[in-house]
């Protein structure tokens, strides 16, 4: 697919956005950037836009990974857990993606994030355990989840940290804060392993992906710096998650409905 030089410079600056709501709540980053490849790049195909997307906000999650390490918010035996139940979830769920038709696949992913945005601020006044560990007591939970997660996030070939997030909440207990920095090691699995269904199929624009990316380390480091003050406003977090969802799935409807009828 040959994409005009204006359409990398887009893909930069959607990267930024993308890179930086990734470092501030987790997942917002996988949900704006399919959006944004079909809607403000230009990229016509769907499923070559989940494709590269999800290449881009697996490397992008793996660049945040270093900033919430530093700041000890990662529980990296509940991550390491929840990831590596949901790779094979992923796989199999990107296998189904491919074969569906991309509009349609866009509207269900859009009415899956209205119903993720809901959960979120019903829950946004919790404010978890921060000491909570994952042990043998609540290891089948925590494995059920990744399991699940990684079916949908592979589906719909993004990282999944909009259904991450929540995940590891549910499953473990822990607050906002440490579901962001954990979620980022399954982002870059689920994401990888997408990724890597879709390029067999040739549906990953190698350069586009590249632009993305690169824009996505610089907004990702602001994001992050952000969601460290932001986690001593309780809620914070929370809202500004569903907010965002709410806004970019409403305008997902709109269009893809739009596609699918016209």
């Amino acid at each position: 697919m040959a994409l005009e030089p204006i359409q990398y410079l887009l893909g930069a600056g959607s990267g930024s956005l993308v890179g930086f709501t990734l470092g501030l709540v987790g997942g917002g980053g996988s949900i704006l950037a399919v959006p944004l490849m079909v809607y403000l790049v230009g990229v016509a195909s769907p499923h070559v836009a989940i494709g590269t997307s999800a290449l881009a906000v697996a490397a992008n999650a793996g660049a945040n990974l270093v900033p919430h390490a530093r700041q000890r918010t990662i529980k990296w035996r509940c991550a390491g857990m929840f990831a590596a139940a949901g790779v094979a979830g992923a796989y199999a769920g990107s296998t189904l993606g491919k074969a569906f038709d991309g509009q349609k696949l866009l509207f269900l992913f859009a009415l899956l994030m209205v119903l993720v945005g809901g959960l979120m601020l019903k829950s946004r006044g919790d404010p978890g355990n921060p000491d909570v560990q994952c042990r043998r007591e609540n290891a089948p939970k925590v494995i059920g989840y990744g399991a699940a997660t990684g079916l949908f996030s592979g589906f719909f070939g993004i990282g999944g940290g909009f259904l991450i997030v929540p995940g590891l909440m549910a499953s473990t207990g822990m607050p906002m804060r440490n579901a962001v920095g954990s979620s980022l090691v399954a982002v870059t699995a689920f994401g990888l392993t997408a990724a890597l269904n879709y390029a067999l199929s040739g549906l990953v624009d190698w350069g586009l992906a590249a632009a993305f990316i690169a824009g996505g380390v610089i907004g990702g480091l602001v994001g992050a710096a952000l969601s460290r003050r932001l986690s001593a406003h309780k809620g914070v977090l929370n809202t500004i998650f569903a907010l965002l969802i709410f806004a970019v799935a409403a305008y997902m409807l709109w269009q893809s409905t739009a596609a699918i009828l016209g």
